[in-house]
């Protein structure tokens, strides 16, 4: 196992184990704080995600940002989070198997650092790479799974939220809900809500 969340990153930084490294501007690793219990998952890097070299710095960091202040009463400082794979896939089309292979145990290493109580997926991809399942988001979102470290909640994406409106905006907010509930009674000092009190 790796010594520290630091040397992994420095590993990861001049990574070419797959061919997203040729066409990156940065690595994005992930940002936040590394003794979190909660810990959010995407699928990979967007184009101001490149640039600026952070994990959902755009339009979908933005309203990750908002429903995280607004469900959990937290702020991305005190929290982790980080992508599947590292590097952004061109066109910000969807990362391909061998992709995910190669970037794997990047993930695993932040997984068994952080050691979060609470994991939280963003998207279809996380959400299938760490159930080790085939189920489409809409189906394995709305409840939470026992994880290696404690819990997983599968969410949709933020950028899917974005484009449909509504009804992904509450299952969004639900599945937040949910975890918080988790976090909770697993005894977090993320929140001070007493298990069972969640809304």
């Amino acid at each position: 196992m790796p010594t520290s969340l630091a040397a992994v990153a420095d590993d990861a930084a001049t990574c070419t184990r797959c061919a997203l490294a040729g066409g990156r501007t940065n690595v994005v690793f992930g940002m936040g704080d590394p003794t979190s219990d909660l810990m959010f998952i995407g699928e990979g890097p967007g184009a101001e995600e490149d640039k600026q070299g952070l994990p959902f710095v755009g339009r979908s960091g933005q309203l990750l940002d908002r429903l995280m202040a607004e469900e959990l009463g937290l702020t991305r400082d005190r929290v982790y989070i980080a992508n599947v794979v590292k590097c952004r896939p061109p066109n910000n089309r969807d990362p391909l198997p061998d992709e995910i292979a190669a970037c794997r145990p990047y993930l695993e290493a932040q997984l068994e650092l952080i050691a979060p109580k609470v994991v939280v997926t963003l998207g279809k991809f996380a959400g299938q790479l760490l159930l080790g399942s085939k189920e489409g988001i809409t189906r394995l979102r709305g409840h939470s799974y026992p994880f290696a470290t404690g819990v997983l909640v599968p969410t949709v994406h933020p950028a899917y939220v974005l484009r449909g409106g509504g009804e992904p905006m509450a299952q969004m907010r639900a599945d937040l809900v949910r975890a918080k509930q988790a976090l909770a009674e697993a005894g977090s000092t993320l929140v001070t809500t007493a298990p069972g009190t969640v809304r």
